[in-house]
C-alpha cells in the first residue's frame, strides 16, 4: 500500500492546488487558476488541503467555514490517483477539520449524473437537502448534500 497523506495547505500553495484542480476536475467544470486559489485562501475560515501518495500531489479539497456550516467547495484527485482512497481520504480529513472549527453541518455540492462521487459521499452519510438546477456547464442539475458532523472530542 501506498502511503497517503492529507496536509493543510500553505499560502504560498496557490499554484500547486491551481495544477491539481485542473487536472483533477478535466472536462467536469472550469478549473480555478492560481489567482482564484490565492485569493479564496485569503479569506477568513477557508482551508486547502493537499493529498500526497508517495509523496507526489495526488488531489485537494478546499473547504470554507463560517460560524457552525462548512461546504466542500470543491474536491479533485487525480485521474492516475482515482479509487485508491484518496478522496475517501480528502473527504475525511475536510469533516475532521470543519468538525475542529465548530462546524456541525458540511454541505456540498455534486453532480446529479456523477455517480462515483455521490457513492464516496453516500457512504460518509451525505444526503441530499436540495437541487440546484442547471448549475453545472452543459446544464447538469448539482445535488445539494449536507451531512451533521461530531463535535471534537
Amino acid at each position: 500500500m501506498t502511503s497517503l497523506a492529507v496536509d493543510e495547505a500553505t499560502g504560498g500553495s496557490a499554484g500547486l492546488l491551481a495544477a491539481l484542480h485542473a487536472a483533477g476536475i478535466g472536462s467536469a467544470g472550469p478549473a480555478w487558476d492560481a489567482a482564484a486559489f490565492a485569493a479564496l485562501l485569503a479569506l477568513p475560515g477557508r482551508c486547502a488541503l493537499i493529498a500526497t501518495a508517495a509523496g507526489e500531489p495526488a488531489g485537494l479539497a478546499l473547504i470554507g467555514i463560517a460560524a457552525d456550516e462548512a461546504e466542500l467547495l470543491t474536491l479533485a484527485v487525480l485521474p492516475g490517483f482515482r479509487r485508491r482512497g484518496i478522496g475517501r481520504a480528502l473527504v475525511a480529513a475536510a469533516c475532521a477539520r470543519a468538525s475542529a472549527s465548530g462546524a456541525t453541518r458540511l454541505f456540498l455540492e455534486v453532480g446529479e449524473a456523477n455517480a462515483p462521487a455521490r457513492r464516496l459521499y453516500a457512504a460518509f452519510g451525505f444526503r441530499a437537502v436540495g437541487r440546484r438546477q442547471r448549475y453545472y456547464p452543459g446544464g447538469e442539475d448539482a445535488l445539494v448534500l449536507a451531512l451533521g458532523l461530531s463535535a471534537p472530542s
